[in-house]
């Protein structure tokens, strides 16, 4: 579920320099593009042809050619792109040229795990505050912040200028969890528990099912199965047919 906030809304941190109208399947590309330059400006090179950088995201080079078009950027012919000029155009279009605050709510074995990873800081993003309702996670340490309770929350935003909130709560708990996020402030919202939020508009969600992620990759394991053994799926659960020949859509 993602939701957007209207062109022109006001945002929290005051007025911010227009930005060009993005497909959502470009901003979706973008921090790939990005984790792929930061490898390669570690690695030491100063230019990067579309072929080679389309080939380390995984897309092909038209594709990547079009989406850096919307950003002002072509490259140059015969040399291609300057890695450290692309790396500040996109990391400014995402809105990393400034450490973002983030609030973790939930910290159980997912959010324990969100809590300690330290690769936030250099994607722009900093954990600023950890919550949880039990009474037993509360004092607990992790990655030197203290867990503060659930209620303390519209204190905690604003004492950390919380910009966004992540939830890693239980599925019961997380509609309850967003509601106190958005009356708070916070107009955007990653949403790791396994439901569908209902939010007002103007608030973003972004949702990491990571048990669907599996599904979709046991799909793929499945027809490989079904293919390699020189047969496809020829019925399903109730009586339906499908045959490579037939299609069961509209009967």
């Amino acid at each position: 579920m993602s939701q957007h906030r209207p062109p022109g809304a006001p945002g929290r941190t005051g007025a911010v320099p227009a930005l060009p109208e993005l497909p959502e399947a470009t901003v979706s590309r973008l921090p790939e593009y990005l984790r792929a330059l930061h490898a390669l400006a570690d690695a030491g090179h100063e230019t990067v042809s579309s072929e080679s950088l389309a080939s380390a995201v995984g897309v092909n080079s038209a594709k990547l050619r079009k989406d850096l078009s919307h950003l002002g950027s072509y490259g140059t012919r015969g040399v291609g792109y300057d890695v450290a000029l692309l790396i500040d155009q996109i990391s400014s279009v995402l809105g990393l040229t400034q450490c973002r605050a983030v609030a973790l709510v939930g910290v159980g074995n997912l959010g324990h795990a969100l809590a300690g990873y330290d690769g936030f800081a250099s994607r722009g993003f900093r954990i600023a505050a950890l919550l949880d309702a039990d009474p037993s996670r509360v004092g607990e340490q992790i990655n030197g912040l203290v867990v503060r309770h659930a209620d303390e929350l519209p204190q905690v935003v604003a004492e950390e200028s919380i910009s966004i909130g992540v939830i890693a709560t239980p599925a019961p708990a997380a509609q309850a969890v967003a509601d106190q996020l958005v009356a708070v402030g916070v107009t955007s919202i990653l949403n790791f528990a396994p439901c569908v939020l209902s939010v007002p508009d103007g608030v973003d969600v972004r949702k990491v099912d990571l048990a669907i992620e599996l599904q979709i990759l046991s799909f793929h394991e499945h027809r490989k199965a079904s293919l390699t053994g020189g047969t496809a799926l020829t019925a399903l659960p109730g009586g339906l047919a499908a045959t490579d020949t037939q299609e069961a859509i509209g009967t």
